[in-house]
């Protein structure tokens, strides 16, 4: 996926949580996630899987 295709992706959600582009272009990526809540807990990253992830990435 393009830059510009994740943008109009994140631009979308802003617009349905009433932000104005203003707000938008202002708020990194932690805000939009953390506005938008919790992933439900089928999509949650469960501990062993991070631990997982940590152990393949350690070696670069």
């Amino acid at each position: 996926m393009s830059f510009a295709e994740c943008a109009c992706r994140a631009a979308g959600l802003a617009a349905r949580l009433g932000w104005r582009p203003d707000d938008f272009w202002a708020a990194t990526p932690a805000d939009l996630l953390n506005a938008l809540g919790p992933p439900p807990e089928d999509e949650a990253l469960g501990a062993a899987e991070l631990r997982q992830l940590m152990e393949r990435d350690d070696g670069r």
